[in-house]
């Protein structure tokens, strides 16, 4: 027996041994020595831009455009969004890609503050991006996780609670603050993990500022706050414009220019050409770009790929649209189109594609703050630069006066017009500046109701612009508690649910 057990003992010990040897500097051997086990900002930064991108321009260009009368996907199935008929699964297809990439942006922030990677520029370019998609989610749904969301792998938060738009507004400004104060500090981050600016501080800030009174205005309407937003427009555009820099130039506008080359391929690529291609464009759209002689679809001659900057194919050697809105069995033809080829340079190639804010935008929203009378200054002047911008961004060699182009677009600025005459140019204009913006056309329309659009018969929901997209359905499931409390507080969750700033 002692023999046995003797036996035993010396095996176990030379197990030991053994494994003591196989595990000894197995650490250190298995670590990359030239690279961290950590995800550094400047990984960080490139992926989560490009996610946020992808959800943003496949929706604008399912979504958006259908809702506001750029294209209509000729079609008599049910559940068409021009037809202000769309379903609860539209849910998914925003909440999901939003809050995937807040998370990233979150650990991006968490990393960039760390003493082994801590960087002020990092952490103030994470801001702005956590308060852009969490301004689109909350102008898309209403009531949504803001202060408990993304908190599940810290935390085990997996039920967070739906906060009021206007707690999400607020500590939206103060994110923007923050951000602002960050970058100013001016720390250089990695020029190649910015695909927006190229590791141009001073670009972020003036974004971000940008986008501050975006948001500023989207809430101006509501009388609660509407005199803070209006001071703060006010400090950032007059009284405070050092502290507060904004957008000066096309060249500052806030775009992921896509270069082909992975990661920075455009997510139209994705689509098939001939579904790329198979929406008609609406009339709304294309009547007054011919209308008003507009160069960026000006063509010197048909039947060549490329053949003007929005890639637009003639009907018949004309632009013609299909009427949104259109009864069920009516069938029109569809004419005009966005032309799509992966191999030269169509709207699924193009560079400018990846649009978050451009300098247009912040010009037209200075012109509206002018009208209403929030800022000293020349509206005319900011209607003009916003114009001039718009079509520049697109065609930088453009050499016609912007005056005389609206002259004889019958666009010009007329100081005598009432306020809505005002707000309706403004607005026709901001329209088209806002051309491939996520879903900012919508936002804006269910802001002030320009510009006019026409209804056509086949309209649901009475026939008004929806109001929100529907919460996903698995979330009145895996959050059912909070999700009851946000539809109590807020509404119905249906499509005619109007969100906080929209109700009078």
């Amino acid at each position: 027996m002692k023999e046995i057990l003797f036996k035993i003992m010396s095996v176990v010990v030379m197990a030991g041994i053994m494994l003591s040897s196989c595990t000894k500097g197995f650490k250190e051997l298995n670590t990359d020595p030239n690279n961290t086990p950590t995800a550094l900002p400047q990984q960080l930064l490139p992926p989560a831009l490009v996610g946020i991108m992808s959800t943003n321009m496949l929706r604008n260009r399912d979504f958006n455009n259908e809702l506001m009368q750029v294209t209509v996907n000729p079609s008599d199935a049910e559940g068409q969004v021009f037809r202000y008929d769309y379903r609860s699964n539209w849910g998914d297809r925003f909440y999901n890609g939003w809050y995937a990439e807040l998370t990233n942006f979150k650990d991006l922030y968490k990393i960039a503050s760390g003493q082994l990677n801590y960087n002020q520029s990092y952490m103030g370019i994470s801001l702005i991006c956590q308060s852009w998609i969490y301004s689109l989610l909350t102008d898309t749904y209403g009531n949504v996780p803001y202060f408990e969301s993304n908190l599940a792998k810290d935390s085990g938060n997996y039920q967070p609670a739906f906060d009021p738009q206007k707690d999400i507004y607020l500590d939206i400004f103060k994110r923007l603050e923050q951000a602002d104060t960050l970058l100013l500090a001016n720390t250089a981050i990695q020029a190649s993990s910015d695909p927006v600016f190229g590791g141009n501080i001073a670009k972020w800030r003036k974004f971000g500022n940008s986008l501050y009174l975006r948001l500023l205005l989207r809430i101006s309407g509501k009388a609660e706050v509407a005199a803070d937003c209006i001071k703060k427009i006010k400090e950032i555009v007059v009284d405070s414009t050092t502290k507060y820099p904004i957008m000066a130039s096309n060249d500052e506008s806030a775009i992921l220019r896509w270069t082909g080359v992975a990661p920075y391929a455009s997510p139209y690529l994705g689509v098939r050409e001939q579904d790329f291609r198979a929406v008609g464009l609406a009339s709304f759209f294309i009547d007054h770009l011919v209308q008003w002689n507009d160069p960026r679809i000006d063509i010197p001659t048909y039947g060549t790929n490329g053949f003007n900057r929005w890639d637009i194919a003639p009907y018949s050697g004309a632009y013609v649209g299909i009427p949104s809105g259109y009864s069920p069995g009516a069938n029109p033809v569809k004419k005009s189109y966005f032309y799509s080829t992966t191999s030269t340079q169509t709207l699924q190639t193009e560079p400018l594609t990846g649009m978050i804010m451009n300098y247009s935008e912040l010009q037209f929203i200075l012109a509206e703050a002018v009208v209403k009378g929030w800022i000293s200054g020349s509206a005319e002047t900011y209607y003009d630069s916003a114009a001039s911008a718009s079509i520049r961004l697109w065609l930088p060699n453009w050499n016609i006066k912007i005056r005389d182009f609206l002259t004889a677009a019958d666009m010009e600025w007329d100081e005598s017009a009432s306020l809505e005459d005002k707000m309706e140019k403004i607005h026709l204009l901001k329209y088209y500046a806002l051309f491939l913006t996520d879903l900012e056309q919508w936002f804006e329309y269910r802001r002030t109701g320009h510009p006019l659009l026409p209804k056509g018969p086949g309209l649901r929901n009475n026939g008004v612009m929806p109001a929100r997209v529907m919460y996903p359905v698995y979330v009145q499931s895996t959050n059912p508690t909070n999700y009851k409390a946000a539809v109590a507080a807020q509404g119905p969750d249906v499509i005619s649910t109007q969100v906080w700033w929209q109700k009078p």
